[in-house]
């Protein structure tokens, strides 16, 4: 969680987070992996999530549609999410890799809406509209900046807000905590998935949630504390699985948050970051404890201390990712997987889980609280507002 603090006034305040947010969603777009802010409307109309759910809808198909056809969905699955072709054409002896590459390159410089309605349609000749599908049902969300859809027995919870790179605001953060409190009570639902809309799944902690608040400087560290303490709280005590799906770059919060998920599957694409440090703050989301545990103590001090961003392969093999699969086939491989693990028996996973988690539930809250004391701390001294300043002038050049 990024909260910028300041030790003079909360308008200095204000006006330093307005400035950092600004120059770190630029650094995040100079990673030429995020999605585009503008032209996105809400999940259930816009065109990434038509698009996102035409991925779903291929694999109902019973059966294979042909190499021709699976080409003209790779050339147009690419151009959606990449652009125009971006690499050098594969060697001779790689016969499958030139065959890709061309039905990627033959779309020219066709636009990445152009790609992704064009790829919709395809999936619609083959397997017919959306609207076809009986089981998959996108339903109106409780919470602001998610949407919720229900396939069966699996609850995709989306952040989906591409103007700020789907961050987290304070109301997010209680929003959250209610939606897996719905998923929970919920004889139907077996297994949460959580995402992010576009090409990103989240930035952190939006900071625009800070510049609007109207009281103190105290006031303000402590709501930002409270909704937090919500937040991880929910994920430490939410009783069913629940998998992280991570769908590009996850940053403070986000990233910190997949060592309370069950499941986390990355695309190669994604890399994560807790710029902690950087911005005068500390860990959060129990990763002070978690981290060590799933990586050792000094690959975790790497992260946590000293602000290493790291691939998603890099994380894999640290523990905090179960698994990274190319980007061009991740949505096509991890939906179906999660549709399957949905139809097991609920009340043997719910009891699984129990065991595994049962013994260090406790100790988890605790973790948690003590984080949150810390914050609040941090979030009101001087030398993370002079962090936050230095970090916005590196930026800045």
């Amino acid at each position: 969680m990024i909260i910028p603090t300041a030790a003079n006034s909360f308008r200095s305040q204000c006006l330093a987070a307005m400035l950092l947010k600004r120059s770190f969603v630029n650094s995040l777009n100079q990673r030429k992996c995020l999605a585009p802010a503008n032209g996105i409307k809400h999940m259930s109309t816009s065109i990434s999530q038509q698009f996102d759910e035409a991925q779903k809808r291929l694999q109902t198909l019973k059966t294979s549609p042909g190499n021709e056809a699976k080409l003209k969905l790779y050339g147009l699955f690419k151009q959606a999410t990449a652009g125009a072709v971006n690499t050098k054409r594969p060697g001779m002896t790689d016969f499958v890799g030139k065959a890709k590459w061309d039905a990627w390159n033959s779309l020219g410089s066709m636009s990445q809406e152009e790609a992704k309605n064009k790829y919709i349609e395809f999936v619609d000749s083959l397997v017919g509209p959306a609207n076809s599908t009986e089981s998959l049902n996108v339903v109106e969300s409780s919470s602001p900046g998610f949407d919720v859809t229900i396939d069966g027995k699996l609850r995709i919870i989306t952040l989906n807000k591409p103007t700020t790179k789907n961050a987290f605001t304070l109301g997010m953060y209680v929003g959250f905590a209610k939606l897996l409190k719905e998923a929970a009570e919920d004889p139907n639902t077996t297994l949460v998935a959580v995402t992010g809309a576009g090409n990103i799944f989240s930035s952190g902690n939006d900071l625009t949630s800070f510049t609007s608040f109207t009281g103190t400087m105290r006031e303000a560290a402590e709501e930002g504390k409270r909704c937090l303490s919500i937040f991880v709280g929910s994920l430490i005590d939410f009783p069913k699985p629940i998998i992280g799906v991570v769908n590009g770059p996850a940053v403070g919060i986000a990233c910190t948050i997949l060592g309370l998920m069950d499941v986390v599957y990355a695309t190669d694409r994604g890399w994560f970051q807790t710029p902690f440090s950087a911005l005068g703050q500390s860990p959060e989301a129990c990763s002070s404890h978690i981290f060590p545990k799933l990586m050792g103590s000094l690959k975790a001090n790497e992260m946590l201390f000293f602000n290493k961003t790291i691939t998603a392969t890099e994380a894999c093999k640290l523990g905090l990712v179960t698994s990274v699969l190319p980007d061009a086939n991740f949505q096509s491989e991890v939906w179906p997987k999660l549709k399957e693990w949905s139809e097991l028996p609920q009340k043997s996973l719910v009891h699984s889980k129990e065991l595994s988690r049962q013994f260090d539930r406790e100790l988890l809250h605790k973790v948690n609280a003590a984080e949150c004391d810390r914050l609040l701390e941090r979030w009101q001294s001087s030398d993370c507002m002079e962090a936050v300043m230095k970090f916005f002038s590196k930026n800045a050049k």
